[in-house]
């Protein structure tokens, strides 16, 4: 038997098979809305909602090995700052995003620089995300300014981009499609860069990087700052596209655990894991829901969490990784012959 060597020909070639698949499956997602319902957009919506959380949670969770246990209160403070903004002030809701994604970033440096300027790592920042989401919800429940537990309802306005309501359920689709394929792209070039780099030397050993001149005080800041911007713009989006938020269901511990779950069954740490977590788990939940929600109550729920364990039992670095591998292996086996 005899071993030849990888010709970089097939790397450039497997490169452009890659890119023309990407470029199909954009192409065919553009499209799609033609031809499906409100149920199934729906269901992609929130498909690609999930996603897009589970990337922003996967730049400081995955890349860099913070494992933040209160995103949702990132999520929250996008959610209520342009809801509140725009209720109180009028302020059009695009702005009101962005200002909220500001002001969950800034969140998100105050939470970094009390963790991590005192050595705080591992389950103990877990610890102080969660209580720092639980102090916020606490907060929004006491104050009136937002509501308390009554919440916000987002009045109706002209259907239109700039108001970002429409009568339609596909333009949220395509937002946040949009949205989606953005923080991915912002991932993989994050992944790929002198600061991914450093992201992974800090998750695989923090003393080592330290050790070789990286500053990982900065570069954890970086990270949760990063993470905790885009997904205070998901909470955005989420109070346009369901026009009602509350305290219970935007600083949940739901919210974060469902981030975390769909970033671990597709493949912490990799870009394209989240993507497939994702769907996996939409999937799942919808199937479980439909087939055995009638039977008892709750027992889709059940089926789903014996899946869910199943899941994470036999592919345990991930579907998206597992997936990888073999296709990996049948390249590798590809260049040998007798």
């Amino acid at each position: 038997m005899v071993i030849k060597g990888i010709d970089p020909a097939i790397t450039a070639i497997s490169r452009r098979k890659i890119i023309i698949s990407l470029l199909s499956a954009c192409l065919i997602l553009l499209i799609l809305p033609v031809w499906l319902n409100d149920y199934i957009l729906h269901f992609l919506i929130m498909t690609f909602f999930w996603a897009y959380l589970s990337q922003s949670w996967n730049i400081v969770g995955g890349f860099c090995g913070q494992m933040s246990l209160g995103h949702s209160a990132f999520f929250a403070i996008g959610a209520y700052t342009s809801s509140l903004l725009n209720v109180d002030l009028g302020m059009n809701p695009w702005l009101g995003t962005l200002i909220g994604g500001i002001i969950g970033s800034g969140f998100g440096l105050i939470i970094g620089f009390l963790s991590f300027r005192y050595g705080l790592k591992g389950p103990y920042f877990a610890l102080v995300t969660l209580a720092f989401a639980e102090l916020l919800r606490v907060l929004v429940l006491s104050v009136d300014f937002t509501k308390g537990p009554i919440g916000i309802l987002i009045p109706l306005s002209d259907s239109g981009f700039m108001n970002f309501q429409f009568e339609s359920k596909v333009p949220y689709y395509y937002i946040i499609l949009a949205f989606m394929i953005a923080i991915t792209l912002i991932a993989y070039t994050i992944y790929h860069s002198k600061m991914g780099y450093y992201f992974l030397s800090i998750k695989e050993n923090e003393n080592a990087a330290e050790a070789i001149g990286v500053d990982t005080f900065i570069y954890k800041l970086k990270a949760i700052s990063i993470s905790a911007f885009f997904t205070a713009l998901g909470g955005s989006f989420y109070a346009q596209y369901i026009q009602y938020i509350n305290p219970g269901e935007t600083f949940g511990w739901h919210v974060s655990v469902e981030m975390i779950l769909r970033t671990l069954v597709g493949g912490m740490g990799t870009v394209m894991g989240p993507l497939f977590g994702s769907l996996v788990l939409n999937f799942l939940t919808e199937i479980t829901r439909v087939l055995f929600g009638d039977l008892v109550p709750g027992a889709h729920m059940m089926i789903y969490s014996v899946i869910l364990i199943l899941t994470v039992l036999y592919f345990p670095s991930g579907i998206y990784v597992w997936f990888r591998e073999k296709i990996g292996n049948k390249k590798r086996d590809a260049v040998f012959h007798n």
